[in-house]
């Protein structure tokens, strides 16, 4: 997939905000901190498109970029970061979950998890969530360039058994850095979308 153009972001914090509903959307998901806008920002061939940060929870909204005027890249606020209150926290859940349980242009999500330690409390819920509503999804293992390759073996089946994942379940070593596994997900975008 070739990004020709990229219009956006729509940013909205109610679902009546939503652009209208008129073409395929993949959601990016994952905790604070697990490398989503890097990824964003790689995926889509662009700097600064998605907010990096070295203070995790900078995404505060659900951020919709339509790419090449033919589908929605959607960005949501990362889930489990401690200095965000509470309060703040709780409607972000909100927010996400009204999403996915909404709109029914949501192809896929791609849910991260950080390639070098076990899911947390947070990613299992949401992973959960999702079987739950039979919603699609694909599990990211960022920043895979921090595993060495003799470790991926290891790693993969820690994600795995953590988030109750059978051996087909799709899972997928990602590094913005080094840009390993972007075409994969390029890939999934163009067939689905």
């Amino acid at each position: 997939m070739i990004i020709k153009s990229i219009q956006g972001p729509i940013t909205v914090t109610e679902p009546k905000d939503y652009p209208k509903a008129d073409m395929s959307e993949f959601l990016f998901a994952g905790r604070s901190n697990v490398g989503k806008s890097s990824l964003i920002n790689k995926l889509m061939n662009r700097k600064n498109l998605a907010y990096t940060s070295q203070n995790p929870g900078k995404t505060q909204t659900i951020n919709f970029y339509t790419i090449n005027e033919d589908f929605r890249l959607v960005d949501v606020p990362g889930y489990g970061y401690a200095r965000v209150s509470k309060k703040k926290r709780a409607e972000f859940g909100q927010i996400i979950e009204s999403y996915l349980t909404t709109r029914k242009t949501l192809k896929r999500i791609f849910l991260l998890v950080d390639a070098r330690h076990a899911p947390s409390e947070d990613d299992i819920l949401m992973s959960d969530f999702l079987r739950h509503y039979d919603i699609p999804f694909t599990i990211i293992a960022t920043k895979a360039d921090k595993v060495k390759r003799n470790q991926r073996m290891k790693a993969d089946k820690l994600i795995r058994t953590t988030l109750g994942l059978d051996a087909i379940s799709d899972l997928r070593f990602v590094s913005a850095i080094k840009g390993e596994g972007i075409d994969s997900i390029k890939d999934t975008m163009s067939k689905e979308k």
